[in-house]
């Protein structure tokens, strides 16, 4: 497959995004069907999901999530589908990966470490939201091979070097298939912030033929994906991840960022893959 090919992803909604911050986050099985075409027509090949309940919250009700996987993949069917296990804060352990088992959707978020992950003003630093995000090495084992065996690509989550490391030691047990796919996710409250040498020594640490991607919170999201697209790799965008567009007006939704996506990657020479074309980049067996 030819390099000129970048793979975009949409995470639509994410855990800690809602409409009184932006109007156009989907909370329906049939608006994040909706949205998906939207970014599908747009140029993405993949959408990043944490379904929600009709009252806006994230969920982890299997049936719900079944829903809202089965309308996008309904209207859009050559589409990625990707589920979190992540879900969002509450769900215990056997909540977060039961759903993943359950749908088995063609690739799943795979969380490397225990971590503050919380929300914190950035101009006074005052802390909004504490939590901490529990991802022990069992749940990284154990979460990689339940993926694996329902044949679910794991996209392992690093949100700085420490979690690539635990991913590269527990996988010496070889329960990921080749390709593993990385993404390198910036700008959270306990993660690391954006910067260019960290992303660098990043892509240095992983396997030769793995593939990587990335994301990041707020104005760090365009730096960053810009950044993956020049080293060869794929990028994310998304509602989630910023509720803004570069110009700083609110994102009329994450079909609006995969546009933008589209225009840093032509400016690299680079063209959107398809569904069908990222699904043999990444090594993605299911339709």
């Amino acid at each position: 497959m030819s390099k000129k090919k970048v793979i975009i992803c949409a995470a639509l909604a994410g855990a800690g995004t809602f409409r009184n911050q932006n109007p156009a986050v989907p909370h329906t099985p049939e608006e994040f069907a909706e949205e998906s075409a939207r970014c599908y027509e747009a140029g993405a090949a993949m959408v990043h999901v944490h379904a929600r309940g009709d009252d806006g919250m994230p969920t982890y009700d299997i049936d719900r999530i079944q829903a809202t996987h089965d309308a996008i993949k309904d209207k859009t069917p050559g589409l990625i589908v990707n589920l979190s296990s992540a879900v969002g804060m509450g769900a215990t352990t056997e909540q977060r990966i039961a759903q993943i088992a359950a749908v088995k959707p063609a690739m799943a978020s795979l969380n490397t470490n225990t971590m503050n992950f919380g929300i914190v003003d950035r101009n006074s630093g005052q802390i909004l939201i504490d939590y901490v995000f529990e991802n022990t090495f069992t749940m990284l084992q154990d979460f990689g091979k339940t993926m694996e065996e329902n044949g679910v690509k794991p996209e392992i989550e690093c949100y700085d070097m420490g979690g690539l490391d635990n991913a590269l030691l527990i996988g010496k047990q070889g329960m990921f298939s080749d390709p593993i796919n990385f993404n390198f996710v910036w700008g959270v409250a306990g993660g690391q912030r954006f910067r260019p040498e960290a992303f660098v020594a990043m892509r240095n640490a992983i396997p030769e033929n793995a593939n990587f991607t990335t994301c990041a919170v707020g104005p760090e999201q365009i730096p960053a994906i810009t950044l993956s697209c020049m080293m060869g790799g794929h990028m994310r965008v998304g509602l989630e991840d910023s509720i803004r567009v570069p110009n700083g007006e609110l994102a009329k939704g994450s079909y609006e960022q995969v546009e933008w996506a589209v225009k840093i990657a032509s400016t690299f020479g680079r063209v959107p893959a398809t569904p069908d074309e990222a699904r043999e980049i990444m090594g993605i067996k299911q339709k």
